[in-house]
C-alpha cells in the first residue's frame, strides 16, 4: 500500500497506488435544497446509456429519498458497518477513523456485494419521511418529520476504490479531466469494482458478462459542454466544472468558490477515503446530526452560509449559474448587477441577473384590446 495525501479528511491515508491527480479534476456541485425528485436526470441518463439488455437495473443516475430511500438497498449503512467507529476531530477537521483501504483482510479495498435483489427496488423509501404520521395528523409549525431528496452518480473519485480493487486493471482515470472509465475489452467480469465501490456505482451487465459504469458524458466535456444530467436538470440544481487543488483554489472558478473558498458543498461520505468530486449542499431543514454523518465536519458553516448567501453577492453570483447555460464554465465575474460565465476560451456563454427583474403589466392593455390582472 502506498501512502497519498487525502486533503478531504486532512491527513495522510493508504491506498494501493502511488498519487497521481489528474492535470484537471472534474467535479460537480448537487443542490440539495431545490431538488424535486423529478427525475429528469435519471431519465436522461438512463435513455442516453443505460437502455440496452442487461441495463435494466442500471441506474448511473437515480435519485433517492432519505433518510430511508438507497438504490441498491442499503448501500450506504451497509459499506458504514463495515467500517467501525468514525469520528472527527472536531478543532481541526481531521478524520480519525479508517477508511475502505484499511484492514482489508489481503484486499485491497474493503466492500461487499450487493445482491440481484438489491437492485430490483430502486425507488424504495421515496416520499417517506423521518416519522410515522398518524392518519388525521396534522402539522402546526415547525416539526421534527423531515426527508430529503439526493441525486447520485458516480464520483470520479480522486482515489477510486473500482480502480483498486480490478485485478486486470481495467479501469482507469484519464489524466486529461479526472474521469473514471472502464476498459471493457480488458474486463472478465469478477465483479471486484461492484463490490468495492461503497456508492455502488459500478454495475455488472448479466448479458455482456462486464462491468459498466457512469462515463462522465466524456464526448460532452471534450466539446466543452456539460452532461446530460446537468443540462437536463429542470430545477438548475447542477453544475459541472473542474476542480483545483486546494492550494491552489481560484476565486473566479465557480466550483473553486463553492467548494474550497466558501465550503459551502461538502463530499458525500468522505470517510469512505475516496476522495470523491461530487458535491452536495446539506439542506438546511434535516438535522445536523444526520448530516455530519453524511458530509464530514463542515456542515454546521455550510448551513450558514447558505442561509446568508442573499447577502454574499459573489457566492450568490455563482450559483446563479446553475443551469443557464449547456456550456462548462471555467470562469465566471460580477459585473454590476450581473454575473458573467466564461469558457475555457475565455469567450462569454451566460450573463445572468443577480435579482430576477419584475414586470407589471398594465392592467388595461390598449394594444391588444384586453384586461390582464398581475396576481403574485
Amino acid at each position: 500500500m502506498a501512502t497519498v495525501k487525502n486533503w478531504q479528511l486532512k491527513k495522510d491515508m493508504k491506498y494501493p497506488y502511488d498519487d497521481n491527480r489528474p492535470n484537471k479534476q472534474i467535479a460537480y456541485v448537487f443542490d440539495t435544497n431545490k431538488c424535486i425528485a423529478c427525475q429528469t436526470c435519471t431519465v436522461a441518463c438512463k435513455t442516453t446509456w443505460t437502455s440496452g439488455k442487461g441495463q435494466e437495473t442500471m441506474f448511473f443516475n437515480n435519485v433517492e429519498t432519505k433518510p430511508y430511500g438507497g438504490y441498491p438497498l442499503k448501500w450506504d449503512l451497509n459499506t458504514l458497518e463495515t467500517m467501525g467507529e468514525q469520528s472527527w476531530d472536531k478543532a481541526t477537521g481531521e478524520y480519525k477513523g479508517k477508511t475502505i483501504f484499511d484492514d482489508t483482510k489481503g484486499e485491497n479495498v474493503k466492500g461487499w456485494r450487493p445482491s440481484e435483489r438489491d437492485y430490483a427496488f430502486p425507488n424504495m423509501g421515496e416520499d417517506e419521511c423521518s416519522d410515522i404520521l398518524n392518519k388525521g395528523s396534522f402539522f402546526n409549525g415547525i416539526h421534527d418529520v423531515w426527508m430529503f431528496y439526493l441525486a447520485r452518480i458516480c464520483n470520479h473519485c480522486t482515489y477510486p476504490a473500482c480502480l483498486a480493487a480490478c485485478p486486470r486493471k481495467a479501469i482507469y482515470k484519464r489524466q486529461e479531466d479526472g474521469i473514471v472509465l472502464i476498459d471493457e475489452s480488458r474486463c472478465r467480469g469478477y465483479k471486484e469494482c461492484v463490490k468495492a465501490c461503497p456508492y455502488k456505482k459500478t454495475f455488472f451487465n448479466m448479458i455482456t458478462r462486464v462491468s459498466e459504469k457512469c462515463i462522465g458524458c466524456y464526448p460532452l466535456i471534450e466539446k466543452g459542454e456539460q452532461p446530460r444530467c446537468v443540462q437536463t436538470c429542470i430545477v438548475k440544481i447542477l453544475m459541472q466544472g473542474f476542480l483545483s487543488k486546494p492550494e491552489e483554489a481560484k476565486a473566479d472558478n465557480p466550483i473553486d468558490q463553492i467548494v474550497h473558498i466558501k465550503k459551502i458543498a461538502l463530499p458525500l461520505y468522505p470517510q469512505y477515503g475516496t476522495e470523491p468530486n461530487v458535491y452536495y449542499v446539506p439542506p438546511v431543514h434535516v438535522p445536523t446530526d444526520f448530516l455530519h454523518q453524511m458530509f464530514g465536519p463542515g456542515v454546521d458553516k455550510a448551513v450558514e452560509a447558505y442561509k446568508n448567501l442573499k447577502n454574499d453577492k459573489d457566492l450568490l453570483a455563482a450559483f446563479l449559474l446553475f443551469g443557464n447555460t449547456p456550456k462548462i464554465i471555467h470562469r465566471y465575474k460580477r459585473e454590476g448587477d450581473f454575473t458573467v460565465g466564461y469558457n475555457e476560451k475565455g469567450e462569454v456563454v451566460t450573463k445572468v441577473p443577480l435579482t430576477e427583474p419584475v414586470y407589471v403589466r398594465p392592467y388595461n392593455d390598449k394594444d391588444h384590446g384586453t384586461f390582464r390582472h398581475n396576481t403574485p
